[in-house]
């Protein structure tokens, strides 16, 4: 298992909380799954981040979250949910960190989880080094060595570039990348990733047009090099 991340996860639905608690699992983090929010304040002491599904018997997900938080305001709280109007979202934000509407990718939730286990986790010692960027790993900022300026990516590029930096050196095709960062099957010809890749090359490359970090492998996809 992976230290310092102890995921709570409550989800009274067997299957979704059978396949979710398993994926975390084989990703490395320690899980305990609730189906219901009963236990929640005694089990969140020893975790790191708490996922909740808002649909519980019992106290609904709301309550059992606004709880968390009033006891330990420094646990993440990530909401899960069917619905998927701006009423519901706003209500569950005001007191969680971010807010996952159903169905999802496993990537994304997977994805989600690690960004709000390193933004409150310990500050990085040392950033990654690749060229004239210094990236913070665990605090999900890039800046720029030579200026000292911080390079402001969107959620998707971050994702991205996230993404290729988890295979630093391998050579990721595009169906990879864009099964991962998007959750559907790739299409042929589709000129999404490629877009956002050019659009990621403006703001991290000393000279875009002759990319040093973001690398193409002609016919087969991208890598950051080491």
């Amino acid at each position: 298992m992976i230290p310092g991340k102890n995921i709570l996860y409550i989800e009274d639905d067997p299957e979704i909380g059978e396949w979710v608690s398993r994926d975390l699992k084989e990703r490395g983090y320690s899980v305990t799954w609730l189906t219901s929010g009963e236990r929640a304040i005694e089990e969140a002491a020893s975790c790191n981040l708490a996922i909740l599904d808002v649909m519980l018997p019992g106290l609904d997900g709301f309550t059992v979250g606004q709880r968390l938080k009033k006891q330990y305001p420094g646990l993440p709280i990530l909401m899960l949910s069917a619905r998927t109007s701006i009423d519901d979202k706003l209500q569950g934000l005001q007191f969680a960190d971010d807010y996952l509407t159903k169905p999802f990718h496993p990537d994304e939730l997977a994805a989600r989880a690690e960004v709000l286990l390193r933004r409150s986790g310990p500050p990085s010692a040392e950033p990654l080094e690749l060229r004239h960027l210094l990236v913070y790993e665990k605090e999900n900022i890039i800046k720029n060595r030579e200026t000292g300026e911080e390079i402001m990516l969107t959620g998707k590029q971050f994702h991205i570039f996230q993404y290729l930096l988890r295979h630093l050196g391998q050579i990721m095709t595009k169906e990879q990348i864009y099964e991962a960062v998007w959750g559907e099957p790739y299409l042929d010809g589709d000129k999404t990733l490629m877009v956002h890749i050019r659009h990621m090359r403006e703001k991290l490359e000393r000279d875009p047009a002759a990319p040093e970090i973001i690398e193409t492998i002609r016919g087969i996809g991208y890598r950051v090099r080491a």
